[in-house]
């Protein structure tokens, strides 16, 4: 499989960016492999919290985050998907798939060995990492969702989806950060504008990017209908601790915290919030707000009350 690596420098001096960074090789399916980035910050004896990125940002949008999770005693691992980040990015569009991201981030996990994690999940984070609980729900204690969902393509999504789905394929200049921009509530410095750039040096590096709203199943007949239907019967019977963080700003993932709520049963009894002020990229808009849901939702559900 032929990949591009950002070179290391444009990872430097990124504001409020200071963790070191860690690699794990994963299987890429062709007898090769795959370099997958990821910041491991916290005691390591500590519950870890799982934070994974969506579209087309990487775990840089976690920043803010991060230290104030760590701050309450836990240890925080973020993964960049293959195709973002300090990620390894594939050249070729066809190289992504579904199941591909979802079998690169199984590698990297299962060489973690981590367990009891809590997951927390936006956008894209959340179309693998339910699948993730789903399939490997011994891993996960918790799940906090934010603006994101598992489609099955039997319901059709938002004109707004279609909107992004449309742009994302006809714009001549994928503009990684200028989509972040644009899904948040509040104003991007230059400095971190440039550093939701800084993965993609130009337009051949984002394959991944490119291809990630294609991806997303929105018909019956998608190819992974059948398995995020069967995601979904055991996401019914998982009782374990999960809790939605949606924002009120986000007209693409808006409502997808209600049907949660009333189809996954670890959802019952749980302080569900709606995070004011935020966009769909809600970690960058209301960093203190989500840490804040994300502490006390640990705290009220410990591990040796289970």
């Amino acid at each position: 499989m032929d990949y591009l690596r950002t070179p290391d420098e444009r990872f430097d001096n990124l504001p409020d960016y200071d963790f070191a960074p860690n690699y794990v090789q994963v299987n890429d399916g062709q007898g090769g492999t795959l370099r997958m980035h990821y910041i491991d910050e916290g005691p390591r004896d500590s519950e870890v919290v799982l934070m994974l990125h969506g579209e087309p940002s990487w775990c840089y949008l976690y920043r803010k985050m991060i230290p104030l999770v760590v701050a309450a005693g836990y240890r925080v691992i973020a993964p960049d998907l293959i195709g973002f980040g300090r990620s390894d990015k594939p050249t070729s569009q066809d190289d992504y798939t579904y199941a591909t991201h979802l079998a690169w981030l199984t590698d990297g996990l299962q060489q973690l060995s981590l367990t009891n994690m809590t997951l927390v999940c936006q956008d894209w984070g959340g179309l693998l990492g339910l699948r993730l609980v789903a399939e490997h729900s011994e891993w996960f204690a918790r799940v906090l969702a934010a603006n994101t969902m598992l489609p099955t393509g039997d319901m059709k999504p938002s004109e707004a989806f279609f909107k992004w789905k449309a742009f994302s394929q006809e714009v001549d200049v994928f503009p990684a950060a200028g989509i972040i921009k644009g899904a948040t509530t509040k104003p991007l410095s230059q400095a971190v504008y440039d550093a939701y750039n800084a993965p993609f040096p130009d337009e051949s590096y984002k394959a991944g990017a490119r291809k990630f709203p294609l991806l997303v199943p929105v018909s019956p007949d998608d190819p992974e209908t059948l398995s995020n239907r069967a995601a979904w019967q055991k996401l019914r019977a998982f009782n374990k601790p999960f809790i939605t963080a949606f924002s009120d700003s986000d007209p693409v993932t808006a409502g997808g915290d209600k049907y949660m709520q009333a189809n996954i049963p670890g959802c019952e009894g749980q302080a569900h919030t709606t995070i004011v002020n935020g966009g769909h990229f809600l970690q960058e808009d209301c960093a203190e707000q989500l840490s804040d849901v994300l502490i006390k939702f640990m705290k009220n559900n410990p591990l040796q009350e289970r």
